[in-house]
Parts: structure tokens; sequence; C-alpha cells
């Protein structure tokens, strides 16, 4: 389908991530277009993925934890995370974080990366 409105296609809840639902907006013959929305409190643990993520935010703010780094991000800013590289979320606002997430359509292993004691 050429055209569809993001109301038609329905929300799934993120099995590892907190208060984080997920939209495959868009899965062509290249890539796939996915909608993240987290509330406030929300987000995902770190985890690894084995395709890259191009990412643009649309609303709201969070901390994303990207290897060793920290970035605060907010509406407007794109944020680009390497495959295979340990990545996490937190939503941080008062109200909901969205960002679209454009990956490669290729088969992606999702790892979760455990807490050194």
């Amino acid at each position: 389908m050429a055209v569809i409105h993001s109301n038609e296609i329905r929300a799934m809840t993120v099995k590892a991530g907190d208060l984080t639902t997920i939209q495959v907006l868009q899965q062509g013959p290249a890539f796939a277009m996915r909608l993240f929305r987290m509330e406030p409190g929300g987000g995902m643990p770190n985890h690894t993925n084995t395709v890259e993520h191009g990412q643009y935010v649309l609303k709201g703010q969070a901390n994303i934890g990207i290897a060793e780094e920290i970035f605060e991000v907010q509406a407007g800013d794109v944020v680009y995370i390497p495959e295979g590289v340990p990545h996490w979320y937190m939503n941080t606002g008062e109200g909901d974080f969205e960002f679209l997430c454009i990956i490669p359509n290729k088969p992606d292993e999702i790892k979760i990366v455990e807490k050194e004691c």
C-alpha cells in the first residue's frame, strides 16, 4: 500500500521495554520504518542489534546510551546507532517520547546486555 495513516497500524508492546510500544509503519524490500513511543518513565534496556539504526526524534525528550556515552535528545534530533553497539533508552520528560527508527530490512538479532557486577 502506497499511503496509509499511522492510526490504522496496530501498536504492539515492546516485550523487553517498559511502557514502550512499536508500530511497523512500513516494510519495503530495502528498509523498515518503525515508530516507537515511550510513556513518561518508560524505556528499553541496554541491548545490541545486528542491524544499524537511523532515528529521528519526533516528540519529547530522553536519554539514550550508545556504547559508553549518554546523549540527551529531544524533538528534531537525529540519532545513528551502528550495528552491534550496545544502546538503551529512558524517557526523561513529562510527556511521551516518540521517534522514527529506520533499519535495513534484513534479519536482526536482539541481545539484552547484562550489567556487570
